[in-house]
């Protein structure tokens, strides 16, 4: 009896339910509730849903999934924690690239082309991600002048790179958000990947109410001509020229530029279909399990229940805002220069969600007028937006990464 005793003593002290404590219970509460978003309500399930597991497991005690290296000379063995291995993607903007590789062969540059103009709209819709690290900056001194007067509200204060990190969240990219809270706030990349996801998610339901605010009933009404036709050498060009002009400008943008325009020749040359399907198919969701779980897996207690996070959901959400907002008022602009040709709905597709925010821009358009179809419009801003999202990323991590 004694010895069953003790076997079931060792068993309950060495166990993971000896080790939880109230974070940790609030943590795989919250790790719940991002499943939910995923399965229960369809938002971004792909990344929502292992993202979710990766804060799950991070937040199990004792089981040693992101213990790093140990080796043994005398025995010529060693040890790793498996999370540990696969954040390494994530360290080292392997995942990130990769990903934009698979979003450049999936995504048609001929809206763009058909209509530079667009580039306007997309460069308009980062507006958000500056605005927001400057309002970043901001929170350090506002918390300390309420502290003073509020001694139990903490200071909060991002430094530079933190801000830089938190805006790019306004590009509503992911990967891009992910990337560059990688080179400048890895402590804070969970909650900013988080919030980047779900603010993509929840397109359908944010953008909707501001477009309307910020455009009239007969601005949204408005058909636009059909676009022109586009030939196989420009699609072909484009991907090679932008590489090269925007990577000359701006180096740090070369593992998302080069990665999204690599996947785009793979698409328009016409000769590499097999590495075309690859890249949009097969290895982007073999991607995508690795990245989800390792941001996830960051999300532990003592990293994502802080002040700061809090912080981040509110800027992040403020800089999305923004950026639609940016699009939308240039989209007003070119209405009234134009003589009212261009819808300015098409504007609120500037954010890089491709092509989530184009699809929302269609709708609303339709909406207001049954025979009015915007999507290709739409998508124009939209993968200009990629592009520009990837150039303010690059921008602020020249800037404030070393």
């Amino acid at each position: 009896m004694e010895f069953f005793t003790r076997v079931i003593s060792a068993i309950a002290s060495g166990s993971g339910f000896a080790a939880l404590d109230v974070k940790t219970i609030i943590m795989l509460f919250i790790a719940c509730v991002l499943l939910y978003m995923g399965i229960g309500k369809g938002y971004e399930p792909l990344l929502m849903v292992p993202i979710g597991f990766g804060v799950l497991l991070a937040n199990l005690p004792i089981t040693g999934l992101f213990a790093e290296p140990v080796y043994d000379a005398a025995t010529h063995s060693g040890t790793v924690g498996f999370m540990w291995v696969l954040y390494q993607g994530v360290q080292y903007a392997i995942y990130p690239s990769i990903i934009f590789m698979g979003i450049g062969a999936m995504t048609d540059f001929g809206p763009l082309l058909a209509n530079p103009t667009s580039l306007l709209l997309g460069a308009a819709a980062q507006m958000g991600i500056f605005a927001a690290f400057l309002m970043a900056l901001c929170v350090g001194p506002i918390t300390s002048a309420l502290n003073g007067m509020l001694p139990f509200i903490p200071v909060i204060t991002f430094t530079p790179a933190d801000a830089a990190a938190i805006g790019v969240i306004g590009g509503a990219d992911g990967p891009t958000a992910i990337l560059t809270a990688s080179k400048l706030a890895v402590e804070l990349l969970p909650a900013i990947a988080i919030a980047a996801y779900s603010y993509m998610a929840l397109i359908p339901m944010i953008q909707p109410p501001l477009m309307k605010a910020l455009t009239t009933k007969e601005a949204r009404q408005v058909k636009m001509s059909q676009l022109r036709t586009v030939s196989k050498a420009e699609k072909i060009i484009f991907p090679i020229a932008v590489t090269i002009f925007v990577v000359l400008l701006i180096p740090d943008t070369a593992p998302l530029i080069g990665m999204l325009m690599l996947g785009n020749l793979f698409r328009e040359s016409g000769v590499t279909e097999r590495l075309s399907d690859t890249a949009q198919n097969a290895l982007i969701n073999i991607v995508t399990i690795p990245l989800g779980l390792s941001v996830g897996f960051k999300a532990s207690a003592d990293q994502f229940l802080k002040g700061e996070t809090l912080f981040i959901i509110v800027l992040g959400l403020t800089a999305f805002l923004l950026s639609t907002a940016g699009g939308l008022i240039l989209g007003n602009v070119m209405y009234a220069v134009t003589g009212g040709k261009v819808n300015p709905l098409i504007g609120s597709a500037g954010v890089s969600a491709v092509p989530m925010a184009a699809r929302v821009a269609q709708n609303v358009g339709q909406k207001e007028n049954p025979s009015n179809f915007l999507l290709m419009h739409a998508m124009g801003p939209n993968v200009a937006g990629v592009i520009g999202s990837a150039c303010a990323a690059g921008f602020m991590i020249k800037v404030f990464g070393g």
